[in-house]
């Protein structure tokens, strides 16, 4: 199972500090990171994305799920990857697994233009040791669960729609 977590600051440079953060946890096995990013959206609005350039113990099969989840989470409808009848199935899988309009839609509002947010999608987090150490950046939080099973179905669906 893979938590996704979504974590909104109101300025760049506290969301860039916690992003460090959790980047020094991954290294204290604290977290087990699938993907990792800090999204800001820049005064006109628009969304700008920075990630690790390698996140060790990241498969191919991951790599791809998170560039999915990131894609709908704050690329759609720009996302151009997939089109028609497979974009609609990959979204109902999406929805069925956790990543729903509800999710999609707090995410997005907590992200305005001025403000930064951390995305974490972790296979594995001790989440009393995650909180504490996260708890000096303050922050609005939302998170989400992927079961393994989800994970595998969205996967094989990303993997069949890239063929088309």
């Amino acid at each position: 199972m893979s938590e996704l977590i979504v974590i909104a600051y109101d300025d760049h440079s506290t969301a860039e500090n916690a992003y460090e953060r959790v980047q020094k946890l991954q290294k204290d096995y604290v977290v087990n990171l699938n993907g990792l990013a800090v999204v800001s959206v820049d005064a006109e609005g628009k969304t700008h994305v920075d990630t690790p350039s390698k996140i060790v113990g990241v498969s191919a099969a991951s790599g791809a799920l998170w560039g999915m989840v990131f894609g709908i989470l704050f690329l759609v409808p720009g996302l151009g990857l997939l089109a028609g009848a497979a974009m609609g199935g990959l979204l109902g899988k999406l929805g069925k697994s956790g990543i729903d309009d509800q999710f999609r839609d707090q995410v997005q509002a907590m992200l305005k233009p001025g403000t930064s947010a951390v995305v974490v999608m972790a296979a594995k987090i001790t989440e009393d040791k995650f909180a504490d150490a996260m708890r000096p950046y303050g922050g609005t939080l939302v998170k989400t669960s992927l079961s393994d099973e989800d994970e595998k179905e969205l996967a094989e669906h990303l993997a069949g729609a890239q063929q088309q």
